[in-house]
C-alpha cells in the first residue's frame, strides 16, 4: 500500500465516515475476505498513540520486548527461540535510535543492525489498568461494536524487522489499526492450511503456527508451499485491516517504528472452536509431558504458563462441550423466532397483493410461512460488499509473481482501488519465563532425497510428526465432531 504520514484525529463531527456502524458490522461479520478500511478512525484520538506519545503516558512503566535476529533463515523465527527484556519504551526509543545511552541499558547486548524488538500482545486494560480513561481513545463503536473500546484491544510497537511467525488464530475475526508506521501483511486463505504445514509446537492455544517461512520457504522440505495463494498488503497509518476467521498471517514492521492496535471479534463459530482447541490441549500436554518430563516445558509457547493437568484439562474440554449446545439452544430458538416473525411479515405483504388480485384470504397465506426457511432470510440478508476507495480487497498474488518464487509483494492502495474500479471486486496471553529451544524436529535437507521425499534410511519419527498428524486442524475438527456427535445422543 502506498505510504501515509500519520494524521492528527479530527474534532467529533468533522469526520463524516463512509459506513454507518450497522453495515460495517454486517460488512466485518459476512466478508470472507481481508479488506482495509480507510477513512473510518479520522476522529479517534488513537491516532495520537505514536511510541513517543504513548511513553510519555506511561512514564517510566516497563513492559517486555521480544528479540530476534534480523537474519533471513528457512526455519521461522518463532517465539521460543527469541530473547527477551523488559525495558521502558524511552529505552526502546533510544536504542532504535542509536543513542549510546543504550549501551549500558536492557538492550546493551542486541546491537540494532543485528536484532529488531517488538512489544507484542500487550492487553491494553493491563498496561494501563490505572488510565482506564485512556479507553475511550479506541471506539471500535464505530465498526457496530457498541461498548468495546481499548479495554478490548491489544497494542503492538516494534522496530523495523519485527514480526510475528505464520499462523492462525482459532478465535474470532482480526480487525487491526495501524497508528505509527507500515507493517507488511502476508494473508493466506483458509483453504491453503495444508500447504502451509500446520503445527501446534510450540504450544499456545488458539494459535496454530505453520512451519514455513513464508518470505523465504525451504521448498525441498516443504513443496506443498508452492500452491498456496499469498494475499499481500503493507497497512499504512490511520487504515484498518479485517483479517477474517482462520486466514494465516505473517506481519512484519517495515519502518523503523510501528503501533498497532487490534480487537479480536467473537464469532458463533468460537463455541465449537473452543471444543477443538481443548481437545488439542489435553493430547498435546499428555503427550508432551511424558516425552521429557526432565526437560520441563520447553514445547510451550513462552506465552502458556505452564502444562496444565489431564484433570483440569478434562474439565476444560467438558465446559466447551457444555458452552457449545447451550450456544446452539440459544441460536436455534433465536432462528427460529425470528424466521417466524420476518416470514410472516412477508407473507402478510403478499397476502395484501394478493387480496386484490384474487382475494386470497389471511389465513391460506400464512400457510406459506413454512415455504421460507431461515436460509431465505440470511440469504436475502447479505448484500454485495461495496468495495471502492473506502473499502480495499487485498488481492492474491499473480501466477506470475508467484512462479518467479520470489517473496511476498506489497499491494499498493492505488494498484488496488484501480483494480476495484475496474471491476474486481481473544487470546489470553499470560507472562512465562523465557524459553529458547529449537522445537524443529523435522528431516534436515541433507537427508532428503533429490525429489525432496525423506530418505527412508535415516528417517526417524518424533513426537512431534505425530502430534502434527494427530492435532492436525482438519483432524480436530473431525473428532470435535464426532465428539459432540456422540454427546448429543
Amino acid at each position: 500500500m502506498a505510504g501515509a504520514e500519520s494524521r492528527r484525529p479530527l474534532p467529533p463531527g468533522e469526520d463524516v465516515k463512509p459506513f454507518t456502524p450497522e453495515k460495517t458490522k454486517e460488512i466485518v461479520m459476512s466478508l470472507q475476505h481481508p479488506a482495509v478500511f480507510c477513512n473510518m478512525v479520522g476522529d479517534w484520538p488513537a491516532l495520537h498513540w505514536t511510541a513517543e506519545y504513548l511513553s510519555a503516558v506511561l512514564d517510566g512503566q516497563t513492559i517486555q520486548f521480544r528479540l530476534g535476529l534480523k537474519t533471513v533463515d528457512l526455519v521461522p523465527q518463532f517465539e521460543t527461540r527469541c530473547s527477551y527484556v523488559k525495558a521502558t519504551l524511552e529505552e526502546f526509543l533510544a536504542w532504535s535510535s542509536g543513542q549510546p545511552s543504550c549501551l549500558s541499558g536492557p538492550f546493551s547486548c542486541y546491537e540494532y543492525s543485528k536484532y529488531w524488538a517488538y512489544a507484542d500482545y500487550k492487553y491494553i486494560a493491563k498496561i494501563f489498568e490505572d488510565k482506564p480513561e485512556v479507553f475511550q481513545d479506541i471506539r471500535w463503536s464505530d465498526f457496530g461494536f457498541p461498548g468495546r473500546s481499548g479495554k478490548e484491544s491489544t497494542l503492538w510497537i516494534g522496530s523495523e524487522g519485527a514480526n510475528t511467525p505464520c499462523h492462525l488464530d482459532s478465535y474470532g475475526c482480526n480487525l487491526v489499526l495501524q497508528v505509527q508506521g507500515r507493517k507488511r501483511w502476508h494473508l493466506f486463505p483458509p483453504g491453503d492450511t495444508s500447504c502451509l504445514y500446520p503445527t501446534r509446537i510450540p504450544y499456545e492455544e488458539s494459535s496454530v503456527f505453520s512451519k514455513v517461512n513464508v518470505t523465504n520457504p525451504d521448498l525441498k522440505r516443504f513443496p506443498k508451499f508452492r500452491s498456496a495463494t499469498a494475499h499481500v498488503v503493507t497497512l499504512s497509518p490511520g487504515q484498518v485491516l479485517l483479517v477474517p476467521r482462520h486466514w494465516w498471517h505473517y506481519v512484519e514492521s517495515v519502518d523503523p517504528i510501528t503501533v498497532s492496535i487490534n480487537s479480536w471479534i467473537e464469532l458463533d463459530a468460537d463455541h465449537e472452536a473452543r471444543v477443538e482447541e481443548a481437545i488439542t490441549r489435553m493430547l498435546v500436554c499428555a503427550i508432551k509431558s511424558a516425552e521429557n518430563p526432565s526437560d520441563g516445558d520447553l514445547w510451550l509457547n513462552p506465552t502458556e504458563v505452564e502444562a496444565t493437568s489431564h484433570e483440569i484439562n478434562l474439565q476444560y474440554l467438558n465446559k466447551a462441550v457444555t458452552a457449545y449446545f447451550k450456544c446452539q439452544k440459544a441460536s436455534v430458538s433465536e432462528q427460529a423466532c425470528s424466521s417466524s416473525t420476518r416470514a410472516e411479515q412477508r407473507t402478510s405483504a403478499a397476502c395484501k397483493r394478493k387480496k386484490k388480485e384474487v382475494g386470497c384470504e389471511p389465513k391460506g397465506c400464512r400457510l406459506l410461512t413454512h415455504e421460507f426457511g431461515f436460509s431465505t432470510f440470511k440469504a436475502e440478508k447479505l448484500q454485495n460488499i461495496p468495495f471502492g476507495p473506502h473499502l480495499i480487497q487485498v488481492l492474491p498474488e499473480s501466477e506470475e509473481t508467484s512462479s518467479r518464487g520470489a517473496a511476498a509483494v506489497e499491494s499498493d492502495v492505488r494498484d488496488l482501488l484501480h483494480e476495484n474500479e475496474a471491476g474486481h471486486v481473544g487470546k489470553l496471553h499470560c507472562p512465562r519465563k523465557q524459553l529458547v529451544m529449537s522445537n524443529d524436529r523435522e528431516t534436515p535437507a541433507h537427508q532428503m532425497d533429490s525429489d525432496g521425499s525423506p530418505n527412508a534410511s535415516q528417517t526417524a519419527l518424533s513426537t512431534n510428526d505425530l502430534l502434527d498428524c494427530l492435532v492436525n486442524p482438519h483432524v480436530i475438527n473431525l473428532v470435535a465432531r464426532l465428539l459432540l456427535e456422540r454427546t448429543r445422543v
